[in-house]
């Protein structure tokens, strides 16, 4: 794809701010033509931060008491762009292929050369770089060095290119190379990754992204793999809007907020999609592949309905499709999948983008390249740069700044989010109106002696910005766990102040309160024990008085009541259902659940005790290991994790560890462990081995206290293979 960029006097005092930091430099590697690739810390830096000079007022506007005109300007700009404009051309090659774990067999240039004239700017996304467990539980793979230098060896001959950037995630790796000339215009070049694996943290699926400012363009590149097979499209939408939630740029202020993908001028996108092709049999996608009717079989592409629906991508474009389905082949042919398996062809390779002044030159799929089960995808967009002047803007709001102070009225100051659940993302709009005769800035400010400006549990988007008139969202976050009682039982209450500050003018105090249902996620192991009946079945009052009776006694409490339950009924009930419905369930503990199913599971096991719990398996799954998550203290407390190292190579002291844990927390290790072997038993249809299950649960029931090395990971992992392998034949 080729893009139009743009070169403005408007962000020229932005980029010169960032010039003028020592400490900001814009990494890129050095051309790879003739030694092959040396490692990242060798590489050349070739770009570096812009430095156009820019008029006096910009060079005075870069001070810091100006951070409010600068908005100003930028507002008054965007609203008058089209005035003092003009355009250049600029042209992106954006390639996307999944390679299948294989290594490259054969040249490149089909793909990345496929155009008469040399792209300005290479930005190529693997999938699937390496599906071995090494990369995937440690993130370390050789074939990167491999794919990058075979990318570098099939660039287009009549130019040469600095390598700016590689960012990777297991196997989803980004490449971004731009022509020599041009390396002096790239700056503020960031890069980030997502998993949205298991958890939300496994690095199998997610997205990589590269962002960057091209003259004053900001430009922002995903190269994203969403959950595989055909029937979990809603898994598909959760991936994208995760990504697009998650990921997130630091800046080069660190006052400012991170900038999420959406903040770009230009956003492309790449992928494995997976989106799949549905309502037709196998043998019906065959039929219109052969009479190249791709517009009606394009009607039956389920992200082409997702995108109608307005469920994904909003406001993104995606050129015609005039080449048969990249998915699936056999691996060095071109013929349709012959595997048990016969999966239906399906368009999983896409390039989208969204932006102005963006024109698409061609989208073609390469069947030349027969290394993997997919076959790769280019796109050539071009796109456009401008440049500005803004005297007399700068010359107005001098005069409005001395006639006016900033005013603003709200919609509320108290906020009450009633009946918070664990892990549920709950938002309040407040609404922010301009009642000065001057534009003003606002920012949430910290309170004395408070590191940041809000609990961790709540959130302000944007935390800072600028009003005309605008809607501000209070969020309790989705992806706060909960792993002290004290919300559980009452003791801590959901309330905080904020403190919303005017540049120039006034504070404001917005109140936000709350109550937390109670939940078995963060409740302490031996205390669920001491509970028959669902947590909040009990009020809080009667959450407190049991608390109040506990004794600690070397770890382990004590009530006045019956007989403690052997484990957890909560997790009995999890552990059972999968026993009963999962034990040969293909990608079990590494495929996620859906958002919506967990928050009905974790009703489930918060308000009864149902025959069965719904959602599909992968859901429970997830919901399992988010509830070892959210445990205060690990299923082998932090008191015991010293230990557990030191005699990870040796079983029998392995055992002598969980011997001494106390009761209900070695119960709830050896049911779990136990379950893991049945799991393992059914490997040749879950596809789970030793490895997998290791690394998953090690991290969760062996937590470190502090923040865990390498080298501990591995030991814990070590530990915990010896009950997995312990009568596993």
């Amino acid at each position: 794809m080729s893009s139009a960029m743009r070169d403005s006097e408007k962000g020229s005092f932005e980029r010169e701010k960032g010039s003028n930091s020592a400490t900001h430099k814009s990494r890129v590697y050095s051309n790879l033509e003739s030694s092959g690739i040396s490692s990242r810390e060798d590489r050349d830096d070739l770009v570096r931060s812009s430095s156009h000079t820019p008029s006096n007022k910009a060079q005075i506007l870069t001070m810091p008491q100006f951070g409010l005109r600068d908005t100003l300007i930028r507002c008054e700009l965007l609203k008058n762009e089209e005035s003092y404009t003009y355009l250049e051309n600029f042209s992106f090659f954006l390639g996307t292929y999944n390679v299948n774990g294989q290594s490259p067999k054969e040249s490149l240039r089909p793909w990345l050369s496929c155009t008469l004239n040399p792209p300005d700017m290479y930005c190529v996304g693997f999938q699937e770089l390496d599906l071995s467990k090494e990369a995937f539980f440690f993130n370390d793979t050789p074939k990167e060095l491999e794919w990058t230098k075979a990318v570098s060896e099939a660039l287009h001959a009549d130019a040469k290119y600095a390598l700016v950037k590689i960012v990777r995630l297991v196997g989803i790796m980004l490449i971004f190379f731009v022509k020599k000339e041009h390396a002096e215009f790239i700056s503020e070049v960031e890069a980030e990754t997502v998993g949205t694996g298991i958890m939300g943290r496994m690095g199998n699926k997610g997205a990589v992204a590269i962002r960057f400012c091209f003259h004053n363009s900001d430009i922002c590149v995903v190269n994203s793999h969403f959950a595989a097979h055909i029937e979990e499209y809603e898994r598909r939408n959760q991936d994208y809007k995760d990504i697009c939630s998650r990921l997130q740029f630091r800046q080069l202020d660190p006052t400012q907020p991170p900038l999420t993908i959406m903040k770009h001028n230009v956003v492309l996108w790449i992928g494995d999609l997976n989106y799949r092709i549905s309502d037709l049999d196998v043998d019906n996608v065959k039929e219109l592949i052969s009479n190249k009717d791709f517009e009606t079989l394009h009607t039956y592409d389920q992200l082409k309905r997702q995108i109608d629906k307005e469920a994904v991508f909003d406001g993104f474009l995606e050129g015609d499709i005039d080449f048969q389905p990249t998915y699936k082949y056999d691996t060095g042919s071109d013929n349709w999948d012959t595997s048990e398996k016969c999966r239906v062809p399906a368009w999983c390779d896409r390039i989208l983008w969204k932006g102005k002044n963006i024109e698409q030159k061609h989208y073609h799929s390469h069947m030349a390249l027969k290394t993997s089960d997919h076959k790769p995808v280019s796109s050539i967009i071009n796109g456009e740069a401008y440049k500005k002047t803004f005297e007399d803007i700068v010359r107005n709001i001098d005069k409005m700044e001395n006639e006016c102070i900033p005013s603003v009225s709200l919609s509320q100051r108290e906020f009450d989010f009633k009946d918070v659940k664990f892990m549920q993302h709950k938002a309040q709009t407040l609404s922010l109106f301009n009642d000065g005769q001057v534009p003003c800035q606002f920012e949430f400010i910290q309170k004395p002696n408070e590191p940041t400006y809000c609990k961790p549990w709540l959130t302000a988007n944007p935390y800072k910005g600028f009003i005309p008139d605008l809607k501000l969202f209070l969020c309790i976050k989705q992806y706060y766990y909960i792993k002290t009682p004290e919300l559980n039982f009452g003791k801590q209450m959901i309330e905080d102040i904020l403190v919303l500050h005017l540049e120039r003018g006034k504070d404001y105090f917005i109140s936000v309160t709350g109550n937390y249902l109670p939940s078995c996620y963060g409740t302490p192991i031996n205390l669920l024990c001491q509970l028959r009946e669902p947590i909040q079945d009990m009020t809080q009052e009667t959450l407190r008085k049991l608390v109040s009776v506990l004794m600690w006694r070397a770890g382990t409490i004590v009530l006045n009541t019956e007989k403690p339950l052997d484990i957890p009924k909560e997790l009995w009930m999890m552990v059972d259902h999968l026993f009963r419905n999962a034990i040969k369930q293909e990608d079990i503990f590494q495929q996620p659940g859906l958002r919506s199913e967990l928050a009905e599971i974790r009703d489930c096991l918060d308000t009864g005790m149902p025959d069965s719990l719904p959602g599909s398996n992968h859901s429970v799954a997830e919901a399992l290991l988010l509830f070892l998550d959210s445990l205060p203290e690990p299923v082998v407390p932090y008191h015991f994790y010293q230990q557990c190292l030191e005699s990870c190579s040796n079983a029998s002291q392995c055992e002598k560890v969980i011997s001494m844990l106390p009761q209900c927390h070695q119960n709830v290790f050896n049911y779990l462990a136990a379950f893991l072997r049945e799991l393992l038993k059914n490997s040749a249809s879950n596809r789970l081995d030793v490895n997998i299950l290791a690394t998953i649960f090690a991290s969760l029931l062996l937590r470190s206290p502090m923040k865990q090395d390498f080298a501990e990971k591995r030991k814990t992992q070590e530990f915990f293979q010896h009950f997995l392998i312990q009568g596993s034949s």
